[in-house]
């Protein structure tokens, strides 16, 4: 039994504040989650949460991955904007043309996200949260690929996606150049494993195809967490966790 997409973790400096801001946006429920992490659960239960954890590093650089929401029509897009302007989110210039059709915007802890005009024809039928765009490099999509087990749904130029084969949020990685990393990533995926799999061969097939074992400043390490994670890097540097079973 191969790992899970469990949630996308947010490292916040105010979580519970956090969290009610993107449950206002996307109309998730909000709920605790396991040993008392914050989360907002999507109306698909198939689908992943959002974790909303504490952290007080600072925000240093543009985050390596940021949501794009998707809209039914114009107004739709209105909507959503204001909304989130409402929330505490506010517009933010990260070098994109007047002529473009989507609206860039940052939330309340100046995590980047955008939302994406009516019409985007990549992003449809994928839901609310139509992708997970991400800076990385065509390696680090074939990774997530063989992790998850998610087919490729695109995969040129150097530029990849993935998306589970039951559909919703594809996760996108643009190819080179690949931006910075400024710092432990203020996004990064969360996986799980059924308490009965066999957690010890999971992980070293995650090393295998290129995973490396980090410790909490996210250096290569023992990897060991006191908070039931394994926290691990990817091909590019990014880290993400395994829920360890109990």
């Amino acid at each position: 039994m191969t790992s899970q997409l469990f949630a996308i973790c947010f490292n916040a400096t105010r979580p519970s504040a956090l969290a009610r801001f993107w449950s206002g946006v996307l109309g998730w429920e909000s709920a605790d989650g396991p040993d008392d992490d914050i989360a907002i659960l999507p109306p698909d239960p198939a689908g992943f949460r959002v974790l909303f954890l504490p952290s007080q590093e600072p925000k240093t650089g543009p985050n390596r991955a940021h949501f794009d929401l998707t809209s039914t029509s114009p107004e739709d897009q209105r909507r959503t904007v204001a909304r989130a302007l409402e929330l505490g989110g506010k517009h933010i210039d990260v070098g994109q043309l007047p002529e473009e059709g989507h609206v860039v915007l940052a939330d309340p802890d100046g995590n980047e996200f955008c939302v994406i005009e009516a019409g985007n024809n990549f992003l449809a039928d994928t839901g609310t949260i139509g992708a997970l765009a991400c800076d990385g490099t065509q390696e680090v999509g074939y990774f997530w690929s063989e992790t998850l087990r998610w087919p490729l749904v695109w995969d040129q130029d150097q530029e990849t996606a993935i998306q589970s084969p039951n559909g919703g949020t594809k996760i996108t990685w643009g190819g080179p150049p690949v931006a910075p990393k400024w710092g432990p990533n203020r996004l990064y995926l969360e996986l799980a494993l059924p308490t009965d799999a066999d957690w010890e061969a999971e992980i070293d097939r995650l090393i295998s195809l290129g995973a490396k074992r980090a410790d909490t400043a996210g250096t290569v390490g023992t990897g060991e967490a006191g908070d039931g994670r394994l926290r691990l890097l990817d091909p590019d540097g990014n880290e993400f966790s395994v829920r360890v079973p109990r």
